[in-house]
């Protein structure tokens, strides 16, 4: 097990590089690669990652708190059971990695793309989804209340069970997801009946 602490990298290759078991700190990586690489068992706090490469990445039950990755490719990582505890996740890609048994807490992942992501049965609660792409994901029996789903886009996302009330949903198109079980609040209702071209007095 290794530590670092406030230590700055810039463009620097992990990938070939054991990182497992290790503790980051205050750290700040800028366009770093650790494409495919063994980060299982990490943890990281305060720290941040801008435009950095994880495709392919083994994050298996990686631990991070309030660090910041900006701009990131997560892309076929492996997240099983990783935590990330109010982290700014903004313009990061997911695209087909395996977030099962993942665990978010807050924070911030507007702009994100999590296209097909399976989260169901997740604590969502009070996160920011601004403007995120989760086209035909699986938010089956999801707690998404209080949530900023503002333009976020949802179009065939499986909602079923799902727990939206108290969640921002303005510029929403509700035509695009099933609506069936749903759990909702008068506001959204509004919302609801006003994208089907009612009029609402």
């Amino acid at each position: 097990m290794f530590q670092y602490s406030n230590e700055n990298y810039d463009g620097v290759n992990f990938s070939s590089q054991d990182l497992r078991y290790g503790e980051l700190v205050s750290c700040t990586f800028n366009r770093c690669h650790f494409s495919n690489g063994a980060l299982e068992e990490i943890m990281t706090k305060n720290c941040r990652f801008i435009e950095c490469k994880f495709q392919g990445a083994s994050l298996n039950g990686s631990i991070h708190t309030e660090s910041a990755f900006e701009n990131c490719n997560f892309s076929q990582a492996n997240l099983f059971v990783s935590k990330f505890d109010n982290c700014k996740m903004t313009g990061s890609d997911f695209s087909s990695s395996n977030m099962d048994g993942i665990t978010i807490l807050k924070g911030d992942w507007s702009y994100t793309n999590l296209r097909h992501a399976r989260l169901t049965r997740q604590d969502l609660r009070g996160i920011r989804f601004y403007e995120a792409d989760l086209s035909e994901a699986n938010l089956e029996k999801t707690d998404l209340r209080e949530c900023d789903f503002t333009r976020a886009i949802l179009s065939k996302a499986k909602l079923q069970g799902a727990d939206i009330r108290g969640a921002k949903m303005d510029g929403i198109d509700f035509k695009a997801f099933a609506l069936k079980g749903v759990r909702m609040d008068r506001e959204q209702s509004v919302l609801l009946s006003l994208s089907y071209g009612a009029k609402v007095d």
